[in-house]
């Protein structure tokens, strides 16, 4: 069913129930020419003298009035008038950008495309769209008498489509095959899990699993699909630049430079500020409505329940419930708990921002959340199914409010003012959190002095006890102890502590240092990277239950006995969905190829290191033999001139035999 969004549409139609200005109107006149008369008690000649001035005041009054009434009379036409120049002014310019640097103007062409085509699918169903209808009635009847057997013939065809490109492609990577079976593993293990296993809608699970593998598929490895999301990504990470005019006028360039809490922090209040606008200009709700009428009548879920899922992509765990708060107090409890996974299993766009800024990749985090979406649905539906009788199932239409801001600017600023107490939990949360781990470590180390275990703590522990999920995922086996300890933070403390420490080993790996010093690993490698990001983007840590339940118990009080019935199973299907999703990065991950070697040592500047430079040496040093004190290289490196010139240079900063 089509969500509509009557009450979001802005339009000029409010006008006209403004109050009209009184000395416009013929009262006005007859108020204004009484209040141009003096009291009773004057003489003649003075209300003689006044009365004139009140017939000047009418007719000077009278051209305003006269175009008062014609506006109004003819508000349509107007409206289209000045759309109609607007329109012509944006195409000359339009057509100016493109003409005059036509790649410069891409992004601006795509922007315009999307519009255009939304616009004109508007007019067509609004215009044509019952006549196509009619016309297409009996084909549409036709089809429902095939699909019985024409949904199996579709599902056998998938299923071959999918082994067979699962067997040609994990044949180059066959590490990949240990993604899948992690994936397959996590699935098992949620249905294991099942409130009702006779009671599992196997089309939401499988449909929703279906949207996040061609999401993936779509972003992950396709050309134009990972193009798209890392301009998004550059342009999100650009847009965010523009914190620094703000936080530097307030705090100075130094602290913003060397303090975290003046660098990260001020892009959560301007990220907050501009999602209160789009939410005001109606755009977010749009956005919102088209996700979740895909989610919806794809895998069957009720309008109420895709909604909040659909809104976690860009909001909080707290904020995407209040697009449907009205519809709260009535819904079942596995759509409850579809609302409480969706929140655990995504991050508000507000702290992607600061993630961002730390140096996570923006394209993955922004796909994550996107993925989250259908996974979430669907595993919430295996794992709590539908088995009572819900309000809203085949209900057309769930109307969202706009807001209660009068202008775009009480938007704006009511968008940072309400980030305050967000800005304010993070920080406190981290003094908090980082105290507390550092004391937890403490302890540890302590306990494990008695019986002579040396450097017991947190990390360690969570390092072998999540190893075995980290290599699931896809990790490599000298990975996983480091990507287990980052899932141990984020569950056990909070995603912002474990993206700071993914962000550290990240610069460690792109600044070029070795990948062990010692018998401590520096940094993961990029396939782990990505494994990491996707698995660490949600919610669901033992912090957020008493945000999920105090939120959720604030818009609906008579039900928090339901709420907190449910909490825990979101919360593990919230964590999973997560992992779900980092599987899927680990088999759809491509290794980055470093390109030729030879040409890129050859003229490379060795006064810093990167992680090309590094990569390229261990490839040299595995190239060099050394026999009876004579040096030689085989492979790409054989017989060249620059072999012992690049060799020298890697030895200068890399330990090797060779050296």
């Amino acid at each position: 069913a089509l969500l509509e969004m009557e009450e979001n549409q802005i339009t000029l139609d409010s006008l006209e129930k403004g109050a009209d200005n009184p000395a416009f109107s013929s009262v006005g006149e007859e108020r204004l020419g009484e209040e141009c008369d003096g009291p009773s008690g004057e003489s003649k000649e003075e209300r003689r003298g006044e009365g004139k001035f009140s017939s000047y005041c009418r007719k000077a009054l009278e051209p305003a009035s006269k175009a008062k009434r014609f506006c109004k009379a003819h508000a349509k036409v107007l409206r289209r008038v000045i759309l109609g120049l607007l329109g012509v002014a944006y195409l000359c310019y339009f057509i100016a950008a493109c003409w005059l640097n036509f790649q410069r103007a891409l992004a601006l062409v795509v922007m315009t495309a999307v519009v255009v085509f939304f616009i004109c699918w508007n007019l067509f169903k609004k215009h044509c769209g019952a006549k196509v209808l009619l016309l297409l009635s009996p084909v549409w009847k036709c089809f429902q008498k095939s699909w019985p057997w024409l949904k199996w013939l579709l599902w056998v065809a998938l299923l071959g489509g999918l082994i067979t490109w699962l067997a040609l492609d994990t044949s180059r990577n066959p590490e990949q095959l240990i993604s899948l079976a992690g994936f397959c593993f996590l699935v098992l293990f949620l249905f294991a899990c099942s409130k009702h296993h006779g009671a599992v809608s196997w089309r939401a699970v499988f449909w929703g699993l279906g949207l996040e593998f061609l999401f993936g598929l779509f972003v992950l490895r396709t050309t134009p699909g990972a193009q798209a999301f890392q301009w998004l990504g550059d342009q999100i990470q650009f847009f965010l630049g523009y914190t620094t005019a703000g936080s530097s006028f307030v705090f100075g360039n130094t602290l913003i430079e060397d303090v975290f809490a003046f660098q990260a922090l001020p892009i959560v209040v301007f990220f907050s500020c501009v999602m209160s606008v789009l939410y005001y200009l109606g755009i977010m709700q749009w956005l919102i409505v088209k996700i979740s009428w895909l989610l919806q009548v794809s895998m069957g879920t009720t309008a109420t329940e895709t909604l909040s899922v659909a809104g976690n992509i860009f909001v909080g765990q707290t904020e995407a419930p209040l697009l449907i708060r009205p519809y709260l107090a009535d819904m079942t409890h596995s759509e409850i708990h579809a609302v409480m996974t969706g929140g655990f299993s995504t991050i508000a766009g507000s702290v992607m921002g600061a993630y961002i800024s730390f140096g996570i990749d923006a394209a993955s985090l922004i796909a994550a959340s996107v993925m989250a979406a259908p996974c979430a649905l669907a595993m919430s539906k295996l794992v709590y199914p539908e088995v009572e009788e819900s309000k809203f199932k085949g209900k057309a239409s769930v109307r969202l409010s706009r807001g209660e801001e009068q202008n775009i600017l009480e938007a704006a600023s009511n968008g940072a003012a309400a980030s305050v107490g967000l800005v304010a939990n993070i920080a406190a949360n981290l003094i908090a959190f980082l105290a507390a781990l550092e004391f937890i470590n403490a302890a540890l180390r302590w306990f494990g002095e008695m019986v002579d275990i040396e450097g017991l703590s947190f990390q360690v522990i969570c390092s072998y006890v999540l190893m075995p999920v980290a290599f699931l995922m896809g990790a490599d086996w000298a990975d996983s102890p480091l990507v287990a300890e980052l899932l141990g933070i984020k569950i056990f403390l909070n995603e912002f502590v474990a993206y700071q420490q993914l962000a550290t080993y990240k610069k460690n790996r792109l600044s070029g240092l070795e990948e062990w010093d010692g018998s401590q690993k520096q940094w993961i490698s990029e396939r782990a990277e990505s494994i990491a990001t996707f698995a660490l983007c949600g919610f669901a840590n033992f912090s957020s239950i008493g945000i999920m339940l105090g939120g959720l118990t604030s818009m609906v009080p008579h039900r928090k006995g339901d709420l907190a019935s449910v909490m825990l199973r979101a919360l593990l299907t919230g964590i999973c969905v997560s992992m779900l999703n980092a599987c899927l990065a680990g088999l759809l991950h491509v290794p980055t190829d470093v390109g030729d070697c030879v040409t890129f040592l050859s003229t490379a500047n060795f006064s810093s290191t990167s992680y090309t430079i590094y990569t390229c040496c261990k490839q040299l040093f595995a190239s060099s033999v050394l026999e009876n004190g004579t040096l030689s290289f085989t492979g790409a490196w054989a017989g060249l001139e620059e072999s012992v010139r690049c060799l020298t240079q890697c030895c200068g900063h890399y330990n090797h035999t060779a050296c």
